[in-house]
């Protein structure tokens, strides 16, 4: 009896579990790219309002057909970016874009290859517009970090994806900044888009 519990724990132990979380990168890079899109506005540089998810038009439901075969497949579901929270903190870096967006034209501030915010300049600014240009820069990438962690939270992503996350928002704050913005390239040096 001993040597079959002995076999049964060395079995046990030797026993791998592999656990696969779930990273929805799809989802948060369409989130992602319809949160800066919304910011820095369209084509034209004009912001779209925000819509509620609930009053977004509704997908064309799919055609039903008989099959003889069983086919499955996986679709990537959306993630909730709409919380109270979250709309906030999208209301909130909204609103701002208007006031940033003067200093990314003259070059004054710029996106870092980390999709934040940064000072790149501060040629021809008074103290007043330093400090003005410094405290925006503050609260934007404060209220990005802030978004990313109520994304995971509100789809139960782990804490430790919340850099994935920061770096899919990333690649969109940088693919839609406007032509003659500085952003900064994976090697830290600084271009003109």
């Amino acid at each position: 009896m001993r040597g079959r519990v002995t076999v049964f724990f060395l079995v046990l132990l030797s026993a791998c579990v592999t656990v696969n979380i779930y990273f929805p990168a799809a989802a948060v890079q369409r989130a992602a790219d319809e949160i800066v899109k919304e910011t820095w506005g369209g084509p034209s540089g004009k912001s779209e309002p925000i819509q509620p998810q609930s009053l977004l038009p509704l997908a064309p439901l799919p055609r039903l057909s008989l099959s003889l075969t069983r086919e499955a497949f996986a679709q990537e579901p959306d993630i909730n970016v709409s919380n109270p929270a979250i709309r906030g903190l999208r209301e909130s870096i909204k609103r701002r874009s208007g006031a940033i967006k003067p200093y990314m034209d003259k070059g004054n501030a710029a996106i870092n290859q980390n999709g934040l915010l940064a000072v790149r300049s501060s040629d021809r600014l008074s103290l007043k517009e330093r400090a003005e240009v410094q405290q925006l820069i503050e609260a934007e990438n404060r209220d990005r970090e802030a978004l990313y962690a109520e994304i995971a939270k509100a789809n139960n992503i782990p804490p430790e994806a919340v850099p994935k996350i920061k770096g899919i928002f990333a690649k969109s704050w940088i693919d839609q900044a406007q032509s003659g913005w500085w952003i900064q390239d994976p090697q830290g040096n600084w271009r003109r888009k």
